[in-house]
């Protein structure tokens, strides 16, 4: 193998690994690669999280550089050494034929030549003249200020690449931050609607073995209840047959003293049946059976199209109001389920999420995939100006709004004797509004039903494509002081 370049290790060591130059004003990262500093701020501007060395990809935070106070003296000595050097004579050229020194240029030929070529056959006709002579007159000719201009431009090119190229890598080191935090969003998501999902089943298990064990209770009861009233029969049953024997054993005089009353007995004892038993607890267990095996097949095909279920199963929604959005003058009840105005405004911190000046409150919970339901109650008290629904993460929280879609409002609202969907303009509903309201959220379509949670009946469905892809929240608006609002899951 042959033997390293010292002088090209050490071009190596002093060159920055981005520009391809001496290092200018060296800074070092934990990894102990080092860069220019103008280099590296370039490389990774634009970047607002953790950064990563371009050599090894290990990452740090933002602003871990180090001065190299060391690296900077090593390049002002490799500079220096090579100015000393360039001031130093160059060895003479030798001619590879005659190993002379190329002190003559020839015209004709355009090459340089030594005193014995000049003596030779085949230059001694040409026109030859000193080599120093003949630099300075390239050197004012136009061909070299041509060369010199084509260098220029081919060097302007190369570095207006290079910078591309940097402007490039660092656009793609953003583009990967982004990916990986969306992906992070996801997983997010993924894990809430799993947990949901996990809720939901653990609930449904609850309610099953609840029954289960109150059936248990039953049967046990009914048992014991129906062995004792057995007992109770066997025994007369005994006594009857003992009365009887002994009656057949007596003589016929003592035979027939009393026999037609014995007789009358035993005739209405005979037609006495057995009460069959526990009839209801036979009907409760057959219905139970019954709902187990419909709950059964649903979760095995639950479980077959649960990529679906996720999205398209309309999932019932804990939802808490926030208190942070809430208007000055709503008052919260503790568990984040009820909402009414009072006349005084709260001492409240006025953060960029409260509304300050319409009376609405956003809910903790947000949704941004699937199909979820929860239920609004109007109808406590007189109040008669109120709206449900839902908003945009985004909606005005400042100054007064218009509620409608075009706001990022979907809502129904009751004004005096007016109910109607706040639509543009608003449509009017059914003169008698319901004390209770489904408000139905589906991501998926992107639209918002509402339904009577009394009578089942549908209200008014917002159109598929009417909600944009940002996160949704439930949302409450009150106007009047004479009733409370109260969400249920």
């Amino acid at each position: 193998m042959a033997a390293a370049n010292p002088a090209k290790m050490l071009q190596d060591e002093v060159t920055c690994p981005i520009c391809l130059d001496y290092f200018n004003d060296p800074v070092s990262l934990d990894c102990d690669h080092s860069y220019c500093r103008a280099c590296i701020t370039q490389c990774w501007r634009g970047l607002t999280a953790d950064v990563s060395c371009p050599q090894c990809r290990r990452t740090f935070p933002q602003g871990r550089l180090r001065t190299n106070r060391q690296l900077r003296g090593i390049v002002d000595a490799s500079r220096e050494l090579q100015l000393q050097a360039g001031k130093e004579a160059a060895p003479e050229r030798l001619c590879e034929k005659h190993q002379e020194p190329l002190k003559l240029f020839c015209r004709e030929d355009g090459i340089p030549i030594c005193v014995v070529c000049d003596r030779s056959k085949g230059h001694r006709a040409h026109t030859v003249i000193p080599a120093e002579a003949a630099a300075k007159e390239f050197q004012s000719h136009d061909m070299f200020l041509r060369l010199q201009k084509r260098l220029q431009a081919h060097l302007k090119t190369l570095r207006a690449k290079r910078e591309k190229l940097l402007g490039l890598k660092v656009s793609r080191e953003k583009t990967s931050q982004e990916y990986l935090k969306r992906t992070g969003t996801e997983r997010q998501k993924i894990v809430a609607e799993f947990q949901q999902l996990q809720q939901f089943l653990q609930e449904q298990e609850r309610l099953l073995l609840a029954q289960l064990e109150k059936l248990d209770k039953m049967i046990v009861k009914a048992g014991i209840d129906t062995v004792t009233k057995l007992s109770s029969e066997i025994s007369c049953l005994s006594e009857w047959i003992w009365e009887l024997e002994e009656k057949c054993q007596k003589p016929a005089s003592e035979f027939l003293q009393d026999v037609r009353s014995t007789l009358s007995r035993c005739e209405e004892g005979q037609a006495q049946q057995l009460e069959e038993v526990a009839p209801e607890l036979e009907e409760q267990i057959r219905g139970f059976s019954q709902k187990v095996i419909v709950l059964s097949e649903r979760l095995r095909e639950f479980k077959d199209t649960l990529p679906d279920a996720l999205d398209e199963t309309l999932r019932p929604a804990y939802v808490t109001l926030d208190p942070d959005t809430a208007h000055p003058e709503l008052v919260l009840s503790e568990d984040g389920k009820r909402v009414r105005r009072v006349r005084t405004r709260q001492p409240v911190a006025d953060n960029p999420a409260r509304f300050d000046t319409m009376r609405c409150v956003l809910s903790h919970e947000g949704f941004t995939s699937g199909r979820h339901y929860w239920e609004v109650e109007v109808g406590v008290g007189d109040g008669r100006y109120w709206a449900v629904g839902v908003a945009k993460e985004s909606v005005s929280r400042k100054g007064g709004i218009s509620l409608s879609p075009e706001e990022g409002v979907w809502a129904v609202e009751r004004w005096g004797d007016q109910f109607q969907a706040l639509t543009d303009p608003a449509t009017p509903l059914t003169p008698n509004p319901p004390s209770r309201i489904r408000v139905c959220l589906d991501c998926v379509q992107g639209q918002v039903t509402f339904i009577d949670a009394g009578s089942k009946a549908p209200i008014f469905t917002f159109p598929p494509g009417s909600l944009p892809g940002e996160r949704i929240r439930p949302w409450i608006w009150v106007w009047d002081r004479k009733n409370w609002i109260r969400l249920f899951p």
